[in-house]
């Protein structure tokens, strides 16, 4: 299992929201790329990028911090919000992303899914992110008619390397990952899920780690808000990845 330390950007600053809402940005860092490289010295091998304001304007409105953290550490770096074009999936994957995630582009546009994941395997991310089990979009700002299982049959039907699953109701609060519906849905799929929204503490990896014993589709984990409040220390939980069998 992959822990991927997150990066949520607005303003140009390190930020932590509750449940997807911009007016509850904690700034946890004015300094995205050293927060980037203080995660890798910690032994983090990813890193979980945001645009938390392109998401909402529709294109990469934190470009100048984005590429300060690609210049900034040597281990990769996934990274979505507001990316929804084959131009801006291209320009990010040629200034060294290493998965694009495409989020309302997943919804709106399946055609460029199936394109860019056909011309760049292994490279593009679905972020699958819902209320009670439905996908909303535009930054969160916009519900859909289509449930979470839904569009992670048609991302994997369109080639996508991974998805991304994030319970917006428990994004940011702590109150522990949605493991229930994470589960539910990487067995309805053959491709790797990543869990995301509301890790709490350590008790949520023991449980992923748990459960990847009857659903080894479950490769990572974010992890945002414990990190940055140290709920959770990161060499105890590097640790406990590693030395699960």
């Amino acid at each position: 299992m992959i822990l991927y330390p997150a990066i949520d950007l607005k303003d140009g600053q390190c930020v932590r929201l509750i449940k997807g809402e911009m007016d509850s940005a904690t700034v946890f860092n004015t300094d995205p790329a050293a927060q980037a490289r203080a995660f890798e010295l910690m032994g983090f091998r990813w890193l979980h990028v945001v645009d938390l304001d392109g998401a909402v304007e529709g294109h990469s409105a934190n470009a100048d911090v984005v590429e300060s953290i690609l210049r900034r550490v040597a281990i990769p770096v996934q990274l979505g919000g507001g990316i929804r074009s084959r131009a801006q999936i291209e320009f990010w994957l040629q200034r060294g992303v290493a998965r694009v995630i495409l989020g309302t582009a997943a919804v709106r546009d399946a055609d460029l899914v199936r394109e860019v994941a056909q011309a760049y395997p292994g490279r593009i991310a679905a972020g699958i992110d819902a209320r009670a089990g439905i996908v909303a979009v535009e930054g969160w700002a916009q519900g859909t008619h289509l449930t979470a299982g839904e569009l992670a049959n048609r991302m994997q039907d369109a080639g996508v390397a991974t998805i991304i699953y994030t319970d917006i109701a428990r994004d940011g609060t702590g109150l522990g990952i949605n493991i229930a519906e994470t589960l539910e849905l990487a067995e309805s799929v053959q491709i790797p899920v990543i869990a995301s929204g509301g890790f709490g503490g350590m008790a949520d990896l023991d449980e992923l780690l748990s459960a990847r014993d009857g659903c080894d589709n479950v490769s990572g984990v974010i992890i945002g808000r414990a990190l940055y409040d140290g709920r959770i220390d990161s060499k105890a939980a590097l640790d406990r990845v590693r030395n699960y069998a």
